[in-house]
């Protein structure tokens, strides 16, 4: 193998683990929405001119948004002036990432549970295609789209009860 193609494979290698982390990075702010939130860090993630739109049921829940300031005022809304959330958790999987270039279109399944200050709760699928864009060196979302797969209503997920745990029976030998 030739020292460019070594170095191509190398390059892709970092973009891809780059587009990881820069998705990781955008649901664990996600995941702690409140008055600290950082939201000039959010923006960060996006391209000036990115856009953030939900398809299908999506479409009508969230709608689309234009330019990174949009997008950190859509997610802004979420936990001020009060917080949306009591809990949300955010869980990727069926990754498949593949860049051309100084681009990168991403594909993950999500599961999103999540807890409402108005004591709601749900669980959610969905399907995220999330493209990206090297700017500079710099990984940013530029076209980040949810398509919802399903929502179900569930009681709420964390409650005061203990967790069941196996005893150990009275004949067996202490640790």
């Amino acid at each position: 193998m030739s020292d460019a193609a070594l170095l191509a494979r190398v390059e892709a290698l970092e973009g891809e683990r780059a587009i990881r982390q820069l998705v990781a990075r955008y649901f664990r702010i996600c995941d702690d929405l409140g008055p600290d939130t950082p939201f000039a860090e959010l923006g960060e993630l996006f391209t000036p001119n990115a856009i953030w739109e939900g398809k299908g049921r999506y479409a009508k829940a969230f709608g689309r948004y234009d330019g990174r300031e949009a997008i950190v005022e859509m997610i802004r809304s979420y936990c001020l002036p009060k917080p949306h959330f009591a809990m949300t958790a955010h869980f990727l999987t069926a990754e498949n990432i593949s860049l051309h270039g100084a681009e990168g279109t991403g594909e993950w399944m999500m599961l999103q549970t999540s807890d409402y200050n108005d004591g709601r709760a749900d669980l959610r699928s969905a399907h995220l295609t999330i493209q990206c864009q090297n700017d500079g060196g710099i990984w940013r979302i530029s076209h980040f789209r949810t398509l919802n797969l399903f929502s179900r209503r569930v009681e709420r997920w964390s409650d005061v009860a203990e967790i069941p745990v196996p005893q150990p029976s009275q004949t067996d030998p202490p640790a």
